[in-house]
């Protein structure tokens, strides 16, 4: 399966691909009312009916003609991966032996989807297991969009529905913006899935020329910052060699004048190099004039990290210092970590275990469903 938006056999179009007015063009050139891309879009995104002799209220005739036009091939689910603490895992084929992984994380409110832009990754961040991969590909708005319905139709067996999408999985997002931003805009759209955009997150690495697009689309903003001064953060991230702190959080200041958002700041405690107090006392003076909350992450093994990961009692003082110097502080939670599935694990699966054995912690096992193509039930 190469990239989705159009077959190299039949020539159809990959429906995921459009937005809806991508679609109402794309039928204006058959001499199609543009009201029939409403119609489609209603049958598909909330009906979930995607067989054309089905969608009732269109002519015969224009169904037969549909059938050889479009397409609604999504990335088949290869794999499928349930943490004990509910974390669910998918990794899907994207074609020419390539795969890549979508996270469901829960909480009490919330299901939230983390979704990949990209077949590895250029950033090279030292922490990132995804890091250790370079690109191969970026990812078409269909197979970005496909993930989100590939795993809200698995969840829908269950009678459970997806509230949040976050653009932090395998890729920078930032680095693949018109795939990226066309999803948003099927994901968005009243027509489409409809969610909310305050429940869309554009994370980036810093990739200062692309960041307003995030402010345009009227998303969430979150920052992999890593890094207490410009030193530390060129150290575990490259990037910032190109775009450093001053200029990052100078961008950052826009999108909150822009928006009336705050940024969340994801900070990876690292031991021995980010997670010190005075490393904590450095943060939050860094990020003191920037309208943010920081958002810190105990550090998640994988094979051949070259890092540690804190002790308990490291995070919770880092944590507890923050909230003293009055910054907005969230110790995030970590989930999915014996699949692999946490905050840095995202990879294809070459060169890495099934499941990791965390028995000794506060979460352990794995519970595993192998499928061969398809939906996975629940």
């Amino acid at each position: 399966m190469q990239n989705l938006e159009s077959n190299p056999t039949t020539g159809r179009r990959n429906f995921y691909s459009f937005t809806l007015e991508g679609l109402e063009s794309f039928l204006k050139q058959y001499g199609k009312e543009k009201y029939r891309a409403q119609q489609i879009f209603k049958w598909v995104y909330e009906q979930r009916v995607t067989d054309f002799d089905q969608m009732l209220n269109l002519s015969k005739d224009l169904r037969s003609e549909l059938k050889n036009l479009i397409t609604f091939d999504m990335p088949p689910i290869l794999k499928h991966l349930v943490s004990v603490d509910g974390t669910q895992k998918f990794l899907f084929d994207v074609g020419d032996g390539n795969s890549i992984e979508s996270v469901i994380i829960p909480s009490d409110d919330r299901l939230t989807l983390c979704v990949s832009s990209e077949i590895g990754c250029n950033m090279a961040c030292k922490f990132c297991f995804t890091g250790k991969q370079k690109l191969k590909r970026r990812l078409s708005t269909e197979e970005i969009v496909g993930q989100f319905m590939q795993v809200q139709d698995t969840l829908a067996k269950s009678n459970l529905k997806i509230s949040n999408i976050v653009f932090m999985g395998m890729g920078e997002p930032l680095d693949n913006c018109e795939a990226v931003f066309g999803s948003i805009d099927v994901i968005h759209s009243p027509w489409g899935v409809n969610l909310s955009r305050k429940k869309i997150t554009v994370s980036t690495s810093g990739l200062i020329p692309e960041m307003y697009r995030v402010a345009e689309a009227k998303v969430r903003l979150a920052v992999s910052l890593n890094g207490y001064n410009d030193e530390v953060r060129s150290l575990v991230m490259p990037i910032n060699k190109k775009y450093p702190l001053k200029d990052l959080l100078d961008e950052c200041r826009r999108y909150a004048r822009a928006t009336g958002d705050k940024i969340t700041m994801e900070y990876v405690l690292l031991k021995g190099v980010t997670d010190q107090l005075e490393h904590a006392r450095e943060l939050v003076k860094l990020l003191r004039d920037v309208p943010c909350k920081i958002n810190l992450i105990p550090f998640n093994e994988h094979p051949g990290s070259g890092f540690e990961r804190p002790s308990d009692e490291t995070v919770q003082a880092f944590h507890t210092e923050c909230m003293r110097l009055g910054a907005q502080v969230l110790l995030r939670r970590t989930m999915g970590r014996d699949i692999f599935a946490a905050c840095g694990q995202l990879t294809t699966t070459a060169n890495r275990p099934e499941s990791m054995d965390i028995s000794n912690s506060k979460i352990g096992g794995t519970n595993e469903r192998r499928f061969s193509g398809g939906q996975p039930s629940l």
